[in-house]
């Protein structure tokens, strides 16, 4: 057995077990316990005896709420480069370990799962959820864009609601996550820890005795409106036809739309269509690339400060207007 303070590696019956232990910070992952589930993982792939890996959360909250932003931002401010490179560049290195991985690899995603955390699980062949789940990609609201291989992931959701997704950060409930792809399995949270033991004794087999039917998707009856002003050519297009649609939900979304920062739209719509076309080693590739530049830019460090450091919910985009964003940056930040 390995273990770390925020990460706990060990074998466990027939199944390698990863629990993200730090509860305080909703399980947020720093470079130190990437490299601790990379190390299991490339442990347990030559192991005859693992015949699956299980990865969950610790704590009662979150699964992992993504990615030590706070500190990223540290690192950029004070012009650690190196760092922020290091940190993208294993993370996504991880992420591609994930979806290359030569077994079951089984989340249980109970509580926050954000950023970081749904580049944990969504590249698995497993991703089991429960109602107690909350699933997103927020990034435009700290000025970033939906990276971990989101910009693989988003495109190949059913219709445009990885674009929705992608660009209003909205949050999915477990059985929602099962109905637009982000999740695998329902299971109730009561249920969980027993599925949890059982995986050591049965493997993958003993997801059947522990699964349900979700329940009926939240987001149903607004589809047909999702995939039509979601196709948008461009953020201006998106809220034009969100502004067409004339009804509480359009108005809403419209409006969360207008709280993100300009820039990160529309870089994030980008990288969004760009990937449809991508493997996703190559968004891999391109988001890191994307992180550095990025990671750099007034809008992230606005975006964060005002997020996750003062903790104001007031930031000061600039530009503040979509209009008035330089698509000459854009193109810049954006491979």
């Amino acid at each position: 057995m390995t273990t770390e303070d925020t990460v706990i590696t060990r074998r466990d019956g027939r199944v390698g077990r990863i629990e993200i232990n730090r509860p305080k910070a909703l399980n947020a992952i720093d470079l130190g316990m990437i490299r601790v589930i990379r190390a299991g993982l490339d442990d347990w792939a030559a192991e005859p005896a693992v015949h699956a890996v299980v990865i969950e959360g610790r704590g009662g909250r979150a699964f992992c709420a993504g990615g030590d932003i706070r500190a990223i931002r540290a690192h950029a401010l004070a012009g650690e480069t190196d760092d922020i490179a290091a940190f993208f560049r294993e993370e996504y290195a991880l992420n591609l370990a994930i979806a290359r991985y030569p077994k079951p690899y089984i989340a249980l995603i109970d509580g926050v799962c954000m950023g970081g955390g749904i580049g944990l699980s969504v590249h698995g062949t497993v991703r089991v959820a429960t109602e107690a789940a909350l699933l997103a990609m927020p990034e435009t609201a700290i000025g970033f864009f939906p990276d971990i291989g989101a910009t693989y992931v988003l495109p190949r959701l059913p219709g445009e609601l990885g674009t929705y997704l992608g660009l209003t950060g909205a949050r999915m409930a477990g059985a929602d996550a099962v109905h637009a792809g982000l999740a695998t399995h329902y299971v109730p949270r009561e249920r969980l820890a027993g599925l949890s033991a059982a995986l050591a004794l049965d493997g993958a087999a003993a997801l059947a005795e522990y699964c349900a039917l979700p329940p009926p998707f939240t987001l149903a009856a607004h589809r047909t409106a999702i995939d039509a002003c979601f196709a948008g050519a461009s953020v201006a297009d998106i809220l034009a036809k969100l502004d067409e649609e004339a009804d509480d939900w359009s108005a809403q979304t419209s409006a969360t739309l207008r709280t993100m920062s300009p820039s990160a739209l529309v870089w994030s719509l980008a990288l969004i269509r760009a990937g449809a076309g991508r493997t996703l080693e190559r968004c891999l590739e391109a988001e890191f690339e994307a992180a550095r530049r990025v990671t750099m830019h007034h809008e992230f460090h606005e975006g964060v400060r005002a997020m996750l450091v003062d903790k104001d919910r007031a930031p000061a985009w600039s530009p503040a207007r979509l209009e008035d964003v330089n698509p000459r940056e854009v193109e810049k930040l954006v491979c």
